[in-house]
């Protein structure tokens, strides 16, 4: 299993007025850290998007552990728990710099022409892409 990370620092307008990060902001940090785990892979949703395609999100599942705040830095881990046919579910741990868990979370995914929202195969539109998920997936499709 590959696992991406990538550093942020806790902007003060990411915080609510108990100082503790918005809850909804988790969702844009799982956003960077997918595409984060896309980059480290050499591969890149503006190239996808381009060949008419976008991957939307389909499910996010997050759970609060403990309380993020203002000023201070954290990391986002991401990877591939799942992929099959159509979907990819992402899998994600949002840390405080001490290692403590923030917050789980996934995210599930499909592909599909940008012109008609029809899912496709990723393994039609990028083989590579979607046999690196594979090989890197947490859990092996059966």
């Amino acid at each position: 299993m590959y696992i991406s990370e990538k550093e942020i620092e806790i902007r003060y307008a990411e915080t609510d007025q108990m100082g503790v990060v918005y809850h909804a902001n988790y969702v844009i940090w799982l956003e960077m850290g997918r595409t984060q785990l896309i980059k480290d892979l050499g591969f890149s949703v503006t190239e996808l998007e381009d060949a008419g395609y976008v991957s939307p999100v389909m499910n996010v599942n997050i759970s609060y552990k403990a309380a993020l705040r203002y000023g201070k830095p954290a990391k986002i881990r991401t990877w591939v728990k799942t992929q099959d046919r159509l979907r990819t579910v992402y899998g994600y741990e949002i840390l405080h710099e001490d290692g403590t868990v923030a917050a789980t979370a996934t995210t599930e995914h499909i592909v599909v022409k940008k012109d008609s929202f029809r899912p496709i195969s990723m393994m039609k539109i990028d083989k590579a892409w979607y046999e690196r998920y594979l090989e890197i997936a947490e859990e092996k499709p059966e």
